[in-house]
């Protein structure tokens, strides 16, 4: 079955993207190559990361283009073409895509959330801003969650999904650090290799 070829999105520091490189470096995910990592920001170390690993990066900056989702969503199609992308898996990309790139990404954009979804989930809640949320609440559990990308915010289908205990003491940057080392870096690499396999038997089916 031909690999899978994919395009990481990242608008930070990348540590989700290094679990996929790491996982890929290992075999972990044999039916997937990542081909691609686009930052939204041209200071994201996540670009770093990427040039240690020997993968092709860019960054495209919504700013740069006029500022118009339109201009920066016709560009990352232009790349994401142009690099014949098959998969996109958000990793801590921050930008909301609109319904018509979604659409046009059917079941091809997937992306790590930091809660066990549908709980702190949706327009707001990113980074911190859920672990802070999840305290306030006050849970004994919360977790990640790797999903489908529809035009609702964390609103598709859910792939892949690990708990986490909530410690007594904790605060939002301990429990953000469990969530990423017991949780994300975990199903990320493991959903992204479903997928690709998925999509590579359909392939060969078809």
């Amino acid at each position: 079955m031909r690999r899978q070829r994919i395009a990481v999105l990242v608008s930070g520091g990348g540590t989700n993207l290094q679990a996929l490189l790491d996982a890929e470096a290992a075999g972990a995910v044999p039916s997937g190559e990542i081909c691609l990592v686009v930052a939204n920001k041209a200071d994201a170390y996540a670009l770093e990361r990427a040039a240690k690993a020997g993968k092709p990066h860019t960054a495209i900056v919504r700013k740069d283009l006029g500022g118009s989702q339109e201009a920066f969503e016709a560009a990352l199609q232009e790349t994401l073409e142009e690099y014949r992308i098959d998969l996109i898996v958000l990793a801590g990309f921050l930008a909301i895509l609109s319904a018509s790139f979604t659409e046009r990404w059917d079941r091809r954009i997937i992306n790590i959330h930091p809660s066990l979804i549908p709980s702190f989930c949706g327009p707001g809640f990113y980074g911190l801003h859920v672990h802070e949320a999840a305290l306030r609440r006050g849970v004994k559990i919360s977790g990640a969650t790797v999903h489908y990308v529809n035009e609702i915010p964390d609103g598709g289908e859910i792939i892949l999904q690990k708990a986490v205990e909530v410690l007594p003491g904790d605060d939002p940057e301990t429990l953000q650090k469990r969530i990423m080392r017991e949780a994300e870096w975990q199903i990320l690499p493991k959903a992204t290799e479903m997928v690709c396999h998925l999509l590579s038997q359909d392939e060969t089916e078809a």
